[in-house]
């Protein structure tokens, strides 16, 4: 009777607090409504990796296979040759993009005018919001390898022009580059956003017992914002087997098709192209199991270096 009484106290203290704050509660609404709909709802389509899945027929109708779809898919070397790329490409953008973007956050930071600061962001976040479709026109004058911008002024310096678009080494080079200038600037916001809680006292005293600038970044700044790192960290690891379908369709061609052929491409063009819905939905699949694998792995890596992790 007691464990009763308790549990409705508690339900009523729960009522009352959600009815104090219901305006705030109704702000989620929308975004709750917006995750089952588009995200929690559309989960039934996974069954489609375990069937022979009949456009006709529908989820219901068409013919179960159990696991014959990864074997088929895990038995094709085209989408091994995609996961490598996939893989390839996304270390070397977080090799280059991540400490960047921490280096920039950094810079960022020791900008004293506070106009100037605002201005120099705005550029920084600008290519952020620049579809993938502008950048690819873009990248693709800049870097041709006939009347490309730079190669015009190799050129004119007595350098021969660089196959930038057509040789696989230097089409990931313009790849990561690409990346690097479109995503930089806003991947600064959250280390922008963790610097502004720095307590400024650390700084007085290390300057008052003669610290360099670059010692209070490297013993006050850097450990100050570590666990943020190491979740950003995290996060962008879990992300390794997943890349965005317009970055390597739109500046891939067929001379560098073997490097610039990923999963997402791959996926394409058997689920829209050739119309293989059963193999694009078992490719998907197996991309979220391996990215959950990474994160716990990343995750519990974290903790046993003494970090919170984030799960």
């Amino acid at each position: 009777m007691g464990n009763v009484k308790k549990v409705a106290k508690c339900k009523n203290i729960t009522f009352r607090a959600m009815w104090k704050h219901r305006w705030i509660y109704l702000m989620l609404v929308p975004v709750v409504a917006y995750y089952i709909i588009f995200k929690y709802v559309p989960m039934y389509g996974i069954v489609m990796a375990f069937q022979d899945y009949n456009v006709f027929q529908g989820v219901f109708g068409s013919q179960w296979v159990g696991f014959e779809v990864f074997n088929r898919i895990f038995h094709n070397p085209n989408f091994w040759a995609a996961v490598k790329n996939t893989l390839v490409l996304n270390i070397l953008t977080l090799a280059v993009t991540f400490p960047l973007t921490i280096i920039v956050a950094l810079m960022l930071n020791e900008i004293m005018s506070a106009k100037f600061k605002k201005v120099t962001q705005s550029i920084l976040y600008l290519p952020h919001f620049v579809s993938w479709v502008v950048v690819a026109g873009i990248a693709t004058n800049m870097f041709a390898q006939r009347d490309g911008t730079i190669n015009i002024l190799l050129n004119a310096v007595g350098v021969d022009s660089i196959p930038f678009l057509s040789s696989n080494s230097w089409w990931i080079f313009t790849y990561v580059i690409a990346n690097v200038w479109k995503e930089i600037g806003w991947g600064t916001i959250i280390y922008l956003a963790a610097l502004t809680n720095v307590d400024e006292s650390l700084y007085e005293a290390a300057y008052l017992d003669g610290a360099t600038k670059f010692q209070r970044l490297i013993y006050i700044t850097l450990p100050s914002i570590k666990s943020v790192v190491v979740t950003m960290l995290i996060l962008q690891v879990s992300k390794m087997m997943t890349i965005g379908l317009d970055a390597p369709l739109l500046l891939g061609n067929d001379k560098v098709s073997g490097v610039s052929e990923v999963i997402s491409t791959y996926v394409y063009r058997l689920g829209i192209e050739n119309a293989r819905y059963s193999d694009s939905t078992a490719i998907g699949l197996f991309q979220s199991v391996v990215n959950i694998i990474i994160l716990l792995a990343a995750d519990k890596f974290a903790k046993a270096i003494g970090e919170e992790g984030i799960i």
